[in-house]
C-alpha cells in the first residue's frame, strides 16, 4: 500500500497550513486499516531511498496500513522548514526526521515513544548518553535515534602522507579487523599535534575548520570534550573559567598555527574540497568526502582511511551528527507510527539499508556495529572499517557543548562558540581574553 512524493519547501508549508482543518482522528491498533503519513530524509545514495520505501511497503502490507512517504531533502533547510511548519500549524506527517538539538526544540510538540525505545533496549542493548540527551526530555523519550541520517565524524587522512611526513601509520594503528586496544593507545591529541605540524611543514595541512558551521563545530568540539574542558556543566554552571578549558585552550594555541590560513572562514565544505583536491593530509568527516574522491579522484580515494580521533587526558570521543525519528503528539495514528519507526529500527532492516549505503549512516546502538559492510567497502578494502565505534576503540559519541543544559548547549552550539575561541587564538588573542569573550557571550545564554 504504497504512495510516494517528493517535498519541496513550498508544498511543505502549503501541507502544514491546509491539514490544520483536518479533524483529528486516533486509529489505536497498527494492524487496523488506516492512513499514515511519514516523513525521511532524502538520502544521497541514490538507492538509500528505494530501499527504505521497500521496507515500508512491506511493513504496510503487512499492517494494512496505507502509508505515504515522502522524502524531504536537507538542502535549502527543506528538512528544518518542514518540521518548524507542522509544529506550528498543528498538523502535517505523522513523524519527521529530527536532527541533534530538534527533538528539544520540539518536545512539547511530540508524542513520547518510551515503550518503544525500551522494546529496542531491551533487545540490542543501551543507547549512548549524548544519544538520550538529545532524545529525551522531562524524563521521557520524545523520539527514537534513527541510523538513516545519523553519521560521525572520524578521522579521514590520506593514508601515504601521515606515513610519509609524521610516520604515522593509520592502517597499524587502526586495522580492518578486530583488535588490542594498545594497537592505538598512542594516538593521543600530542601525537595528532605532532602529525599536524609535520604536514603543514610538508605543505599538506590537517584541513580542520574554525569558523561557524557544523563540520568546524564538530572538530572543535571534540577536543574540548577530549580535555573534559566544559564551557558549562551538566547543573548550569558556567565553568568557561576552569583548568580544563585552560588546558584545551594552551593546546589550542599549539595546534592553530598549523591548520590553514582560511580556517577561520571554513564552510561545510572546505574541508572536503581540500582532501578531494589533494591539497590535505587529514580531516574530520564522514565517509561522504572519500566517497565523492572516489568518483572524482580515485587516486585521493584509493590513499585514504577512516579511523577514530585521538584520545585526550577525558578520553577518546568521537563528534556525532544524530538522527531522529519523532512522532507528533497530533498525529492522527501514532500507535502506527510508533509501530513502523520500530520495525525500521530493528537489526535486519537497518543492516540492509546500511548495505545499499555503503555503510554511510552509523546505527545508534553498538550492537549493530559489526555489519559485514563496513570490511567490504572499498577502495582500498577496509577503508571504512573503523568508521562506526568497535568495542576496541575505546571510545564514545560526542556532541559539542554537552553536558551543558540542552536550552544553553543549543546556544554555545549554534553560535559556534568552540571554534571562535580556537579562532580567535589563531589571531593572537591571549587565553585570558578567549576566556574573558566566551564568558560574556555564555552569560547572555544563561540570563
Amino acid at each position: 500500500m504504497r504512495k510516494t512524493r517528493s517535498i519541496t519547501r513550498r508544498a511543505a508549508l502549503r501541507t502544514a497550513a491546509a491539514a490544520t482543518v483536518l479533524p483529528v482522528v486516533h486509529i489505536r491498533t497498527a494492524g487496523a486499516a488506516g492512513k499514515l503519513s511519514a516523513g525521511f530524509w532524502d538520502h544521497w545514495v541514490p538507492k538509500g531511498n528505494e530501499v527504505m520505501q521497500k521496507q515500508v511497503d512491506a511493513w504496510a502490507a503487512k499492517n494494512k496500513i496505507e502509508v505515504q512517504a515522502d522524502f524531504i531533502t536537507s538542502t535549502g533547510n527543506k528538512l528544518l522548514i518542514t518540521a518548524a511548519a507542522e509544529a506550528q500549524a498543528g498538523a502535517g506527517h505523522d513523524f519527521l526526521p529530527l536532527a541533534n538539538w530538534d527533538v528539544q526544540a520540539y518536545a512539547s510538540r511530540l508524542a513520547p515513544i518510551d515503550e518503544h525505545v525500551k522494546a529496542m533496549v531491551a533487545q540490542y542493548g543501551e543507547y549512548s548518553p549524548v544519544a538520550a540527551y538529545l532524545g529525551k526530555s522531562g524524563g521521557h523519550w520524545m523520539a527514537m535515534p534513527s541510523s538513516t541520517g545519523t553519521l560521525n565524524l572520524n578521522c579521514c587522512a590520506r593514508i601515504s602522507m601521515l606515513k610519509k611526513f609524521a610516520g604515522v601509520d593509520v592502517q597499524a594503528l587502526y586495522p580492518a579487523h578486530p583488535a588490542d586496544p594498545s594497537t592505538s593507545a598512542g594516538w593521543t591529541y600530542d601525537a595528532f599535534l605532532a602529525a599536524a605540524e609535520a604536514c603543514q611543514k610538508a605543505g599538506y595541512p590537517f584541513s580542520l575548520g574554525l569558523g561557524l558551521t557544523n563540520d568546524s563545530i564538530n572538530n572543535t568540539g571534540v577536543i574540548f570534550s577530549a580535555f573534559g574542558a566544559d564551557l558549562v556543566n551538566a547543573k548550569g554552571e558556567l565553568t568557561v573559567d576552569s583548568d580544563n578549558v585552560r588546558r584545551v585552550l594552551e593546546y589550542g594555541q599549539k595546534l592553530v598555527p598549523f591548520l590553514p590560513p582560511d580556517t577561520v572562514s571554513y564552510d561545510d565544505a572546505s574541508n572536503n574540497r581540500a582532501l578531494i583536491s589533494g591539497r590535505s593530509a587529514l580531516i574530520l568527516n564522514p565517509p561522504s568526502a572519500w566517497a565523492v574522491a572516489k568518483r572524482d579522484a580515485p587516486k585521493v580515494a584509493e590513499d585514504c582511511w577512516i579511523f577514530p580521533t585521538p584520545a585526550g587526558p577525558n578520553g577518546r570521543f568521537i563528534p556525532y551528527n544524530y538522527t531522529f525519528w519523532g512522532v507528533w503528539e497530533f498525529s492522527r495514528n501514532k500507535p502506527a507510527a510508533m509501530d513502523l519507526i520500530q520495525y525500521l529500527q530493528e537489526r535486519k532492516q537497518v543492516e540492509e539499508r546500511d548495505n545499499v549505503v555503503a555503510g554511510y549512516d552509523i546505527p545508534p546502538l553498538e550492537s549493530m556495529s559489526d555489519f559485514a559492510i563496513w570490511s567490504e567497502v572499498e577502495p582500498p578494502k577496509g577503508v571504512v572499517y573503523n568508521y562506526p565505534i568497535r568495542p576496541w576503540h575505546n571510545a564514545k559519541p560526542s556532541i559539542a557543548a554537552y553536558p551543558a543544559p540542552p536550552e544553553i548547549a543549543v546556544q554555545i552550539y549554534h553560535r559556534a562558540v568552540q571554534p571562535t575561541m580556537f579562532a580567535k587564538l589563531k589571531t593572537g588573542q591571549s587565553i585570558d581574553q578567549v576566556i574573558a569573550w566566551a564568558r560574556d557571550e555564555i552569560e547572555g545564554y544563561m540570563r
